[in-house]
């Protein structure tokens, strides 16, 4: 096992990015850092700049204006990078799955960049907290 997966299993620095989501999912996602769930205890932790990410947290369907954004950013952070989709529209477009802005989950608009790409789901219209931590914790343990 590399250093870098299990500094990664350890303690995964991650990396916000909203791709134009209606923000539930970001609140709930900005939750976790409130004293009720405090998932900093678990090593988890919210950094400014995609280049200290171990992970990218993605909130949002991918739009037209968010597709060459997102790649920029993940091509900016260290790799191996696992990439979570959270929420129903970055995993499949959710209920904006036929506007005419949309070009897909989050998962087909990373893997133009790195076919390699570790993407892990946790759907959910906004997934509560919880789900957000389970999934987190069983895709960093299946690594």
């Amino acid at each position: 096992m590399s250093w870098k997966i299990w500094a990664l299993k350890k303690s995964p620095w991650v990396f916000h990015v909203n791709t134009g989501a209606c923000n539930n999912c970001d609140i709930e996602l900005l939750e976790l850092l409130t004293p009720r769930f405090d998932v900093e205890r678990f090593g988890i932790k919210l950094v400014g700049t995609p280049r200290h990410a171990d992970a990218l947290v993605v909130t949002g369907g991918v739009t037209r204006q968010a597709a060459p954004r997102l790649q920029e950013i993940y091509r900016q952070t260290p790799k191996p990078c696992v990439v979570f989709a959270i929420g129903s529209c970055a995993c499949s477009k959710g209920i904006f799955k036929k506007g005419y802005h949309m070009i897909g989950p989050v998962d087909k608009v990373i893997k133009e960049v790195d076919p390699e790409a570790i993407v892990m789901y946790i759907p959910g219209c906004p997934p509560k907290p919880e789900a957000m931590i389970l999934g987190v914790v069983k895709a960093l343990a299946a690594l």
